[in-house]
């Protein structure tokens, strides 16, 4: 250990010669970042902090005027910062000076008060010292950056501090070094400075040298994170010691920095698998300690680090959430979602609070992570009344100031989910009316798919159609990956089926043949084979014959009919193969659970608009939907019921 006193470095006022000399020679080596302030050759960089222990003291003794001098302490001395738990000879009163700073510290709210206090003092410890520089950073910074970036920067006080981290790094605890670093990156010290370049190569060496605890490697893979361009090798050097380290001991936080530090050394293969296999089986065993942003940040490390076989670890920490669903900010919301999704889970509670959640909070969430709730729903076939309904009243009040991206992942979903809220004529008023003015803004397949669930709702962008339909938007959905598509042609297709069946007036340009499908793509309403099956065996029943139905049918209006039967004019059941004196199509759709959205009978919006083009083009349309038929136990039953639904005029009569 060390104490500098005050013979080696001078604390001069800025008006001392001498001190000029000082001062200028440390701004050469201090190069800050800012979007105001940006010198040459200075590379931009982002920063947070965080605070850890150490095992070694260095000392900053200070009085105007007095020179420093380096004396040598005994190494077993150590120090409490913030909550450490090391421990120290009670009878050295140094520690309770400590603490009285760390607590008067606290107090101060602005660097200009920090500066005077510690201009106050007559000695300080390198822990007290990197403290002053994590509390300036705290009262200094905010989103936008630092606040007041020459006050802070231009101060002989903190110069002398940065001056003395820089050329006595060597001598600085771990403590000491890891908190001064992680004050310095949220400062916007340009990393490439002498000053960074000394406290990190100090860092890297006390790797090799196997000096640093755990506590004090996550700190320093913490600070490598925040920095722009990390080195690698350094990242690789801490997660090779962490493997060492009895992980049964780390901290929830620790286990954290590792998921971390992770995410961006892994890159192929089935590298650190091992390690992982041992950190998600000790996380399961503390999931209930994981606060809402550790419980984030695991989830997203998994979904990166594709661990796919770690259900067990997966089902726990989406089951914690649920409770942490208030607390979340923004983001932290968003990485949870991302990963219910990329890990196909669903829990119903979660759900559930989502639901009492947004429709109180829906104009303090930000955009972006309502956007990734409607995609969570969409996608999840969750149709919730209680969040549409509030994301179409936040849509109304705030669409203006939304991405385009965000105004279709608002609106994407009420087509998709075939729902429309009470508010819908204002919203979608307020829809038409963007659309007028940032029409151009879209990207060309976003503004395809958002068109295009609103004909699902029976909302007709009629306005749009002859710029969907014109050969330069066809240039542009080509030209745009993943181009023209099955799915884009479907779409379109679909968009000029619906024009000519729904909006007689439309005279505008129509869709070109070559751009229109044989069949529709319907992703979500694939047919249920084993419904099909039953109901097949049920009508077999019943018309004694299979020449008298068809099954999945196509037709020349590019859907495809679940079963077909065709009547001649009085009524008699026609052979499926015979074409002439048809005079009646019924189209039999087999509806599964997979049709309708989650734990609902309401039909999916493709699934709604197939039935009802259906029924336009002439079609007789019955619906066999599994919730009705799913407890009809043999092919009697199943024949009465059929009977019923098809031919309801001759249902009781013995025909």
């Amino acid at each position: 250990m060390a104490l500098i006193s005050r013979k080696s470095l001078q604390f001069y006022s800025s008006s001392t010669p001498a001190s000029r000399s000082i001062l200028m020679t440390l701004s050469k080596r201090l190069s800050f970042i800012s979007g105001q302030r940006k010198p040459q050759n200075c590379s931009s960089v982002a920063m947070r902090m965080l605070c850890f222990k150490d095992k070694s003291q260095y000392m900053f003794c200070r009085k105007n005027h007095v020179q420093l001098r380096i004396q040598s302490l005994s190494v077993n001395e150590t120090v409490h910062l913030c909550g450490d738990t090391g421990s120290s000879p009670k009878s050295d009163n140094r520690w309770m000076d400590e603490q009285l700073f760390f607590k008067k510290l606290s107090s101060l709210c602005t660097s200009k008060e920090i500066f005077d206090f510690l201009g106050s003092l007559e000695v300080m410890s390198d822990t007290m010292a990197s403290g002053a520089l994590q509390r300036i950073s705290e009262v200094e910074v905010d989103d936008n950056g630092v606040k007041n970036p020459e006050e802070v920067l231009e101060n002989e006080v903190f110069r002398a501090l940065c001056f003395q981290f820089e050329f006595e790094s060597s001598k600085l605890s771990n403590t000491g070094l890891l908190n001064a670093l992680q004050a310095l990156i949220k400062l916007r010290i340009d990393p490439q400075s002498t000053l960074m370049a000394s406290l990190l190569s100090e860092g890297e060496e006390r790797i090799g040298k196997g000096q640093l605890t755990v506590k004090n490697l996550c700190a320093l893979g913490e600070s490598l994170l925040e920095l722009e361009c990390p080195s690698w090798a350094t990242l690789e050097q801490i997660v090779n010691h962490m493997q060492e380290k009895d992980i049964e001991k780390w901290s929830p936080r620790e286990m954290v920095m590792v998921y971390k530090m992770l995410q961006v050394t892994v890159r192929e293969g089935e590298q650190y698998q091992d390690l992982l296999n041992r950190m998600n089986s000790v996380t399961l065993t503390i999931v209930s300690q994981l606060s809402p942003k550790f419980t984030s940040i695991i989830l997203n490390s998994l979904v990166v680090l594709h661990q796919a076989q770690a259900v067990p670890l997966v089902t726990a920490l989406c089951k914690h959430s649920v409770k942490h669903i208030p607390y979340f900010t923004g983001d932290e919301l968003v990485d949870v979602l991302e990963a219910l999704l990329y890990f196909g889970h669903h829990e119903q509670i979660f759900t559930e609070v989502l639901e009492t959640h947004v429709p109180k909070s829906i104009f303090t969430i930000h955009p972006q992570t309502v956007s990734k709730i409607m995609q969570y729903c969409c996608r999840k076939m969750i149709l919730s009344k209680p969040i549409f309904d509030a994301v179409a009243e936040g849509f109304i009040s705030d669409a203006d100031r939304f991405t385009t991206d965000q105004i279709a992942d608002y609106i994407i979903p009420f087509g998709t989910l075939n729902y429309l809220p009470p508010s819908a004529s204002s919203l979608f008023g307020k829809l038409e009316t963007i659309l007028h003015t940032r029409f151009g803004h879209f990207q060309p397949h976003t503004l395809l798919k958002l068109l295009h669930s609103c004909v699902l709702i029976q909302r007709y962008p009629v306005n749009f159609l002859p710029k969907i339909f014109s050969p330069y938007f066809l240039q542009q959905l080509q030209a745009q990956p993943p181009g023209l598509d099955r799915i884009a042609t479907s779409q379109l297709t679909q968009l000029f089926l619906t024009v000519t069946l729904e909006c007689p007036l439309y005279e505008g340009p129509k869709l070109l043949p070559k751009y229109q499908v044989k069949a529709f793509l319907t992703p979500h309403s694939s047919l249920d084979v084993h419904l099909l099956k039953r109901v097949k065996t049920g009508l077999l029943y019943l018309l004694k014959k299979r020449t008298y139905f068809a099954s999945e049918v196509s037709t020349p209006y590019f859907y495809t009919v679940d079963i077909e039967i065709k009547l001649d004019e009085e009524g008699f059941v026609l052979p499926a193969a015979q074409c002439e004196e048809v005079h009646r199509r019924i189209a039999l759709c087999v509806d599964g659970q997979n049709r309708f959205c989650v734990n609902s009978h309401n039909l999916l919006g493709e699934e709604a608009i197939k039935q009802r083009h259906l029924q336009l083009l002439g079609y007789e349309v019955v619906q066999i939907p599994f919730f009705e038929i799913e407890s009809l136990q043999n092919c009697r039953k199943m024949a009465d019921y059929l009977h019923k639904k098809i031919f309801p005029h001759t249902y009781g009569l013995g025909c």
